[in-house]
């Protein structure tokens, strides 16, 4: 055996001859009982070199190369990759791994041999090496020994690790291997179905692969034993399939004992192959497999049961062996399939009676002609019962195909018969004369002839119908032999109808059942042997039939053609904007503008401004707070074209990061130029424009506004190009604050600058760093640079210890004399205040600067992190006399953030409460005084949920010091600094740029919406590129939660693209808009973003939970918290503020959250709105939006959308065995106990439900079938691993939208995602598999037509009824 005994004897000192070369065969192994051969090698190894005379001295010898190094490079200080395998096969149990070794002239090369040992049988079971394939041969090769069997063991590892991201902890080289040569290998095998190579237990796996193989070797063997044996018997014409039996003796149910069983009610299943006929489009791209794949596919799944025609057929039209496998399932007729692919207990052709006997009589003799039961019931009832008519009618579908044979009719005697009856008679008393016994009249329209087939032992029984214009149209025939399939009886009838109406037979209007017959008799075995394809039969022998394949329609350009720029000076338009300007500059309004703008500092450097601009491709311009950077310099440049004469060609584009940025400095540049917004000077962000095409030459927008305007341009990097055809200048504000978007938006300007050489960017940052952002550029263009000096007026600094005397906020009465004991009394009042926000110490600073201030007019700025602490600190100062309070943040709409730039009324103070929206571009002219909490909201990302969140934490000194600088536009100020100079000396420089902190999920899917196929070089190229690492696992998720197919945008990813969310959030609502339920997704969506509205104080726990779960029992957690809401909505329409606050407090709700959610979907359904998903008319209540609700009440449903929206985060749910009682009617099942239910995650690992959750004691699920899986929001670590924000999901669900289905080709189910395992029949998960390209093709439709919601569909009403009913037709 490999691995015992075989090691390479020691090498005498002679040469070794060139005609025996070095490739001895060498096992490394970590037995003990090698220990002595290695010393004994070591000891003649010393010998011989001592016996060398020229070999120098042991000291003088250089040092062998350290192994670390060696494997990992200079740096490593990881683990390497035979320490990784060697730790996996601990933790598995199995044996150390062995290690061959070979050497040849380009190095060496190492396999692995992996060993496990049975615990109970002792039975040792060996792998064969796990060798890459010829053509990697290659790569195999390595310089030396040790790095052959690290190269071998990083191999090894990833056949049984592949699934898991272990490449992170390889070295470099053997990582990117892994991720590069490997992968491909993997993907190559998989698709020739040798995806068995890569399982986690190769042991298991071998066992079912030796199970399989004797499994088939025994079927063949059988079917080679029987044949010539009679119905029931799997030999002669009706031979299919593999036994479901286990003649092996092993157990191949292993891991399927307790999995969930799927069922297809028939009427469903009729509705769902109907759509399949209708829908389908198989190998849309027209894939060709090479005639190796073709060959390989057709010997495997020959193997697995099938006709070897029907798998050439399937082979010719479909892309690979996953979609021959399910044509296959869908198109080869029920009794004609494998044993393992049919349901358990299936007996073809039984069915329920209805109790019309005449009716189950005429459905059996149409059904045993081979047509599909579905179809003859359809057609007998269109046919009111008219049995002739439904198989005349049935005959015709048969027949019906483009290359049907019709005869010369010029050349036939078509007089019509004046008697059919007579005829029809004359003819059957011949027949009869003819075949005696052999021929039976049935009916007066019907007799039967038993056929004399050559060489055939199984009776054969033809059945003639006189169709309705006999003679002038064939007879109906039908085909009866035991074991033959209904495929090829309809087949041997279409035959030979269509030698009836051929023109070499020319039988129609005469006699023609006798010739029929004596025709078709000698030919049956030739049909037999070849039936024709499947496609010419399908429409009547199943009900999945399908239609000829279309291209799918390309996505519509949102972006209108725009003109290219007219450098011609001095044309018509510009002269009538020259005039217009110098007429303007002329008048008192004008002149005072001037004069205000002549005091900033960047006036001084108006003419290096432009100079500088028109010189280089890309400037760069610098100044602090106060400068006049962002609202004179786009003036200068504008200015400067208009003089030359170029006034028409101008087009600048401004960006800000923020709404109110943009808002305030369209109005302030108006107003500077004495226009009105939305002429000259205009603004465009998320949902809201003012400008006019042509006239505005200055526009401010975010920056959001301009990428959806880059990203909606076509879909390819000339699109974005195309897409600033018309624009002169792009400048980017605030760019030091380094925020995701600008940061994708700085990648985009340096390609579309390497094509338009005329484009102008300007940068303006309002820190003096542009050396980074020069660096950048400089390399590909020339880049200029300004500095402009801030004025800002004095501002004086006073810290938490000077607030806190200025108030006398909480200090302790100094009782002694000295200092010391001052000093100590305020220690512990800034302990007492901690480094939380203390909203009474804000309320007191504000009465204490309000007081100071006096009569003196002035308002108060304060900075806070988000938009729950604005509210609070509203509430707290909302008891001061003379304050007009105000917020301002993002959320707000417009109008509303304008209030803050008015002064207040008269005898009121303006208070202000904004979170770090003020920071930057924005001017409130009356500001005096700065409430600086330090604190701000930054975006992070949690790996535990894969969700963005928002955490509070310190301000960077870059930020206050903007902060600061509020307070010194107008006049000398104050900054009040609520944070000790001690935690001020702790804070950051600068902010991490967002790239490097915030999951990238959304900005890989744009960057892919942009055409960009190469996502990782693409972000690699930016300003600070993201962690590797962190690019991978978005791809990867984005993989998962089907928005990428391979390297492709799939419709869902389009949709996810537009919509500014989270992805899951996103997802919910997507899906949420198709089936009828959006209001109940948005509101889930905006629960998840911001929290639960419950409230569960220490002292009133349990009954906290109660009042919880009575909303909605045992639904899960978040459709709880959805019903939670929904009341509250509706207690708000009718109770007052004291009312519906008392009805808070006693279902434990917080009225704060839930205003917060409210919140959070009115954001939604705005953002839902200006991405074109919603009409700008929505509303619940508008009855022309009310396709949208219709199904909100579906709890099924919505649970189901839910899983969709969290997948893969789902947890199998592993129910105990059941458990009866005796009762007096007999044996009751009893609910299991909620602590027998068991939770693993995809990788096995086992969960918990946290006790928070409403489903930590359940015992019973809502449905008519227990849930499949758990889908899960968060997943927490602490004594055992918890998941929270939990909601069950049905089978369908996980089908229709958690992860790929694929067949078991061992008839024991189907695999969702690669782990989720249901029993069922296999043509189940072929047909799910359909639906759910059809839903994406709904998706495609959407995006396509631009129509959203305007019509259910039939493929979202099955869909759904799947979902809702689990499959029952009731």
């Amino acid at each position: 055996m490999v691995g015992q005994g075989r090691r390479a004897a020691p090498k005498k000192p002679a040469t070794p001859s060139s005609e025996q070369p070095d490739d001895s065969h060498i096992v490394f192994s970590n037995s003990k009982d090698d220990a002595k051969s290695k010393k004994s090698k070591l000891q003649t190894s010393t010998s011989q070199n001592g016996a060398n005379a020229s070999v120098p001295p042991a000291e003088d010898a250089p040092k062998k190369p350290d192994v670390k190094k060696l494997i990992g490079g200079a740096s490593w200080t990881g683990k390497l990759p035979l320490n990784l395998l060697n730790e996996h096969c601990q933790k598995q149990k199995w044996e150390k791994p062995e290690y061959t070794m070979s050497k040849y002239p380009e190095g060496f090369s190492s396999m692995v041999i992996l060993r496990a040992i049975n615990p109970k049988t002792k039975e040792i079971t060996v792998l064969p090496p796990f060798t890459l394939p010829p053509t990697h041969k290659a790569l195999t090769m390595q310089p030396s020994a040790v790095e052959a069997r690290h190269f071998a063991a990083t191999y090894a590892l990833f056949r049984v690790c592949s699934m898991r991201n272990v490449h992170l902890m390889l070295p470099p080289t053997y990582r990117d291997v892994w991720k590069g040569d490997f992968q491909d290998l993997k993907k190559v095998d998989t698709k020739e179905g040798r995806g068995w190579m890569y399982e986690a237990d190769p042991f298991a796996a071998k066992q079912e692969r030796e199970a399989a193989q004797a499994l088939m070797a025994k079927r063949r063997a059988e079917l080679e034993n029987e044949k010539g044996k009679k119905a029931g018997q799997l030999s002669g014409p009706g031979a299919h399939g593999i036994s479901a039996g286990n003649p092996s003796g092993r157990d191949n149910t292993r891991g399927w004992g307790k999995v969930p069983k799927i069922e297809m009610g028939q009427k469903t299943r009729t509705q769902v192959e109907e759509l399949v006929r209708k829908h389908t489009v198989w190998n849309p791209h027209d894939v060709s497999l090479s005639e190796f794949q073709r060959r390989n596919i057709v010997n495997e799944l020959v193997n697995l049961g099938f006709r070897k025609s029907h798998i050439e057929e399937a082979a010719l039209e479909c892309k690979d062996r996953e979609e021959v496998l399910e044509w296959l399932l869908i198109h080869v007729p029920e009794d004609d399939l494998p044993q393992w692919s049919l349901p358990e207990g299936y007996v073809a052709g039984v069915s329920l009676a209805s109790g019309n006997i005449k009716r189950e009589a005429s459905l059996a003799r149409l059904t045993g002609a081979g047509y599909a039961p579905e179809l003859c019931k359809k057609l007998l009832d269109e046919n009111k019962g008219d049995e002739d008519a439904a198989a005349e009618a049935l005959q015709d579908l048969l027949i019906q195909d483009t290359e049907a044979i019709s005869p010369d009719m010029s050349t036939m005697d078509l007089s019509p018969i004046e008697n059919h009856d007579d005829f029809w008679t004359c003819e059957q008393e011949m027949l009869r004369a003819i075949y005696i016994e052999k021929h039976r009249t049935i009916s007066p329209t019907l007799c039967e002839i038993d056929l004399d087939v050559p060489g055939s032992k199984d009776p054969f029984l033809m059945s003639i119908r006189r169709s309705k214009m006999y003679p002038l149209t064939a007879p109906v025939v039908a085909i009866t032999s035991p074991g033959l399939p209904s495929y090829i009886r309809l087949s041997i009838c279409r035959r030979a109808v269509k030698y009836v109406k051929s023109a070499a037979a020319c039988l129609l209007n005469r006699q023609m059942i006798f010739n029929m017959v004596d025709w078709l008799e000698p030919e049956i075995p030739t049909i037999i042997e070849n039936p024709g394809k499947l496609r010419d039969i399908s429409a009547a022998a199943t009900s999945a039939s399908d239609i000829p394949h279309v291209g799918h329609r390309k996505r519509k350009q949102d972006w209108t053609n725009r003109s290219p720029i007219n450098w011609n000076v001095g044309s018509p338009e510009s002269l009538e904007l020259l005039n217009r300007w110098r007429a303007r500059q002329g008048t008192a309004q004008q002149r005072k503008m001037l004069e205000g703008r002549r005091k900033l500092p960047a006036w001084g450097l108006r003419d290096t401004i432009v100079q500088t601009v028109n010189q280089h491709q890309v400037t760069i311009i610098s100044g602090e707070t106060g400068s006049g950077k962002s609202t004179q310099s786009v003036q200068f440049v504008l200015d400067d074209m208009i003089e030359k004469g170029l006034g028409s060609a101008a087009n600048i584009i401004c960006t800000q990061p923020r709404r109110i940025s943009a808002l305030g400095l369209a109005d302030r540049v108006s107003d500077e130029r004495c226009t009105v917004v939305g002429d000259e000077v205009g603004y465009a962000i998320r949902g809201e424009s003012k400008q006019r095409r042509g006239t505005t030459k200055i526009t401010f927008v975010t920056t959001g506004v301009l990428l959806r305007r880059l990203q909606t341009s076509g879909g390819s990097s000339d699109d974005v190009v195309a897409s600033l055809t018309d624009v002169t200048h792009v400048v980017i504000d605030e760019v030091h604050e380094r925020s995701l978007d600008t940061d994708f938006l700085l990648i985009l300007m340096r390609d579309v600058l390497k094509q338009r050489k005329d484009l102008k960017l300007i940068l303006m940052s309002a820190t003096l760093d542009a050396g980074v952002f020069g660096q950048y550029f400089c390399s590909d263009t020339s880049v200029g640079k300004i500095e402009i000096q801030g004025r800002t007026f004095p501002v004086d600094d006073y810290y938490l210890d000077d607030v806190a005397r200025m108030t006398g906020f909480n200090i302790e009465p100094n009782r002694s004399d000295n200092g010391a004991g001052e000093e100590i009394s305020m220690a512990r009042t800034i302990s007492g205040i901690g480094m939380r926000i203390n909203y009474n110490l804000i309320a007191a600073t504000v009465s204490a600067i309000d007081a100071e201030l006096g009569s003196v007019e002035g308002g108060i700025l304060i900075f806070l992190p988000g938009v729950m602490e604005i509210n609070r600190v509203l509430d707290a100062i909302r008891s001061i006399r003379n304050i007009h309070a105000l917020p301002l943040h993002a959320s707000l709409m417009s109008s509303e953030q304008r209030r803050v730039f008015p002064p207040a009324p008269r005898g009121l103070r303006k208070v202000i409460a904004a979170t770090n929206v003020a920071e930057t571009s924005i001017t409130i002219e009356d500001i005096v005084a700065v409430i600086d909490t330090g604190k701000v909201k930054e975006t992070s990302f949690d790996p535990q949920n894969n969700m963005v969140k928002l955490d509070e934490v310190w301000a960077s000194r870059a930020a206050c010091k903007q902060r600061r600088g509020r307070a010194g536009r107008v006049r000398a100020g104050k900054c009040y600094k609520l944070f000790t100079r001690n935690a001020e000396s702790k804070m950051a420089e600068r902010p991490e740029p967002e790239i490097r902190r915030v999951p990238l999920e959304q900005l890989c899917l744009s960057v892919r919406a942009m055409g960009i196929q190469d996502i990782p070089s693409f972000l690699a190229s930016a300003l600070t590129p993201p962690a590797v690492m962190a690019v991978e696992g978005a791809i990867d998720l984005l993989g998962k939660m089907g928005a990428l197919d391979g390297n492709e945008l799939t419709a869902l990813g389009q949709h996810l693209a537009m919509i500014p969310a989270d992805l899951r959030c996103g997802k919910l609502m997507v899906y949420g808009a198709i089936f009828g339920c959006l209001e109940a997704s948005i509101t889930i969506a905006a629960i998840l973003t911001v929290k639960s509205p419950f409230v569960a104080p220490l002292s009133a726990r349990d009954e906290s939970k109660a009042a919880r779960t009575a909303f909605a029992p045992n639904q899960g957690d978040l459709l709880t918290d959805l019903a939670a809401y929904q009341d509250w909505a509706s207690q708000r329409q009718t109770s007052g503020y004291g009312a519906l606050r008392s009805w808070c407090n006693t279902k434990f709700l917080s009225p704060q959250t839930l205003s917060d959610i409210a919140t959070s979907r009115t954001q939604y359904i705005s953002s839902l709105t200006e991405a074109g998903f919603l009409p700008v008319s929505y509303s619940p209540s508008n009855a022309s939006c009310k396709h949208f609700n219709t199904h909100n009440d579906s709890l099924a449903l919505v649970r189901g959308l839910v899983a969709a929206a969290f997948n893969p985060q789902l947890a199998r749910i592993d129910f105990p065995l059941t458990k009866y009682a005796a009762s007096m009617s007999g044996a009751i099942a009893m609910d299991p106990e909620a602590r027998a239910i068991k939770y693993f995650t995809p990788d096995s690992t086992r969960v918990f439900v946290h006790p928070s959750s409403t489903l930590f004691d359940t015992q019973t699920f809502p449905g008519t079938t227990p849930p499949v899986c758990m889908a899960y929001f968060t997943k927490v670590a602490t004594s055992k691993v918890f998941l929270r924000d939990l909601t069950p999901c049905g089978a369908y669900a996980a089908l229709m939208f958690c992860g790929a289905v694929e067949v078991d080709t061992l008839g024991r189910g189907v695999v969702v995602g690669g782990w989720l395992r249901m029993r069922g029949w296999a043509r189940i998960g072929v047909l799910v598999g359909r639906l759910r390209g059809m839903v994406e093709d709904v998706l495609r439709r959407r995006i396509d037509g631009g129509v959203w919601g305007t019509d259910d569909g039939d493929v979202i009403r099955v869909v759904r009824k799947l979902v809702e009913l689990d499959g029952l037709d009731v």
